[in-house]
């Protein structure tokens, strides 16, 4: 049993949201639909309340809150990508109808922000040559979706 479950707020749309979620990553999948018991301000009795899933093998669950709290920049989910197959297929799908930011942020079409980051360029900001990291970063801080290959040049003084 996972001890910290985040608690994502939606507006009306966690079951849609997780389901979308659910299919981009492997070993998740909606767990559970809990349907209000009664009327709260935001949601009527019989509606979507809860929706309990797992992403990559870890515990979410969507409350659909009502308006009035999106969320902030303060808050993102990192996705450690293999490859950059991986970090494109994540950055085309999360970044449908949202949009793009910086240095491999993105908020997706919810307003939940993502970190779409490849292993490599973790890899490079801990090179034992400071000048190597120093340029990757900067490289990275150039960019939107991150380009393993551009930060590997920039790496290399490139």
């Amino acid at each position: 049993m996972q001890k910290i479950t985040p608690f994502l707020w939606f507006d009306g749309q966690a079951e849609e949201a997780a389901r979308f979620y659910v299919s981009l990553f492997p070993d998740s999948r909606i767990e559970r639909v809990v349907h209000a018991p009664t009327d709260t301000p935001s949601v009527p009795v019989g509606a979507v309340l809860l929706v309990e899933f797992t992403l990559a093998g870890s515990r979410y669950v969507g409350l659909n809150g009502g308006p009035g709290v999106p969320f902030t920049e303060a808050v993102s989910l990192h996705i450690d990508c293999a490859d950059q197959a991986e970090v494109d297929r994540y950055w085309a799908a999360l970044a449908e109808g949202g949009r793009e930011i910086q240095c491999g942020w993105l908020q997706d079409r919810w307003g939940l922000r993502w970190q779409v980051v490849p292993t490599r360029m973790h890899e490079l900001l801990r090179d034992p040559d400071p000048e190597r990291a120093r340029r990757a970063m900067e490289a990275m801080m150039g960019m939107t979706k991150l380009v393993i290959a551009d930060l590997e040049r920039a790496a290399d003084g490139g």
